[in-house]
């Protein structure tokens, strides 16, 4: 039997790390066999798309759109309107990972990884036997100053940095309230979307929110308290908010095939 020649994958988020990642492979000349994929869910910034589109043009090579062929509405009804939440991530398991498995197949393959050298985390790991994980930027040493030199001598940051600490879906349950209020501010329309999906059992009075305990109403309406909070942060840290988004992924718990 003939053997399968191995691939090469690399999966895009539209978070800075990954493209940093894509970016430094072609410049150091190991991107020629390079397949791009990006796992769409329908529920994207428009920012992270408007990133890929910049990055596809940097790259001279398609980023495969990968898809689960159903919108988030459909899976919902699935999961009997759960919404999907820290400790049941079946939005990220459907809509993410089973394309991406379908996409390699059996085929064996090399998945690169943007973990960085001065990370604690592993990524998305596959139980799949046929696929393994590479992660060039800890054998290379690259640090979070060297992804942001990548990327700004090339593509640029994404620019829901201003205001966001991941990509990923506009509802994504992983937002702090003072990026829920950045979406508000950047994305009012988006943000009306995402509380029409809130609810409340009308048999208990139980909520279903996206923020644990609190309705994006409430969100809104303690916009003072939450604002006043983050400039305390800031005050202690000497640091501009933004900069403190980009540090918190250190210790971030998201789903990391969305982060990256």
């Amino acid at each position: 039997m003939e053997l399968k020649e191995t691939r090469h994958i690399l999966g895009l988020s539209g978070g800075k790390d990954s493209a940093a990642l894509a970016i430094y492979l072609k410049q150091q000349g190991r991107a020629d066999r390079m397949e791009y994929f990006f796992c769409d869910t329908g529920a994207e910034l428009p920012e992270v798309y408007e990133f890929l589109d910049r990055l596809e043009d940097f790259l001279a090579r398609p980023i495969t759109r990968l898809s689960s062929g159903r919108d988030f509405d459909h899976h919902l009804k699935r999961f009997n309107n759960f919404l999907p939440a820290p400790h049941a991530r079946w939005c990220t398991r459907v809509m993410k990972l089973e394309p991406l498995e379908a996409y390699v197949g059996d085929d064996p393959c090399v998945s690169y990884i943007g973990i960085r050298a001065d990370e604690q985390r592993n990524g998305y790991i596959s139980h799949k036997p046929n696929i393994k994980a590479a992660y060039p930027f800890v054998e290379d040493g690259i640090a979070r100053a060297d992804v942001f030199r990548i990327l700004e001598h090339s593509v640029g940051i994404p620019e829901y940095y201003r205001w966001r600490s991941r990509s990923g879906c506009y509802f994504c349950f992983f937002q702090r309230q003072d990026e829920w209020l950045g979406l508000a501010d950047t994305h009012p329309h988006l943000f009306e979307r995402a509380k029409r999906y809130e609810k409340v059992d009308p048999s208990t009075g139980k909520q279903f929110t996206w923020v644990q305990g609190r309705s994006l109403d409430d969100v809104l309406a303690h916009r003072e308290q939450i604002e006043a909070t983050k400039l305390a942060r800031e005050r202690r840290s000497g640091e501009s908010w933004q900069q403190i988004i980009l540090d918190d992924d250190e210790d971030d718990q998201a789903c990391l095939i969305c982060t990256l």
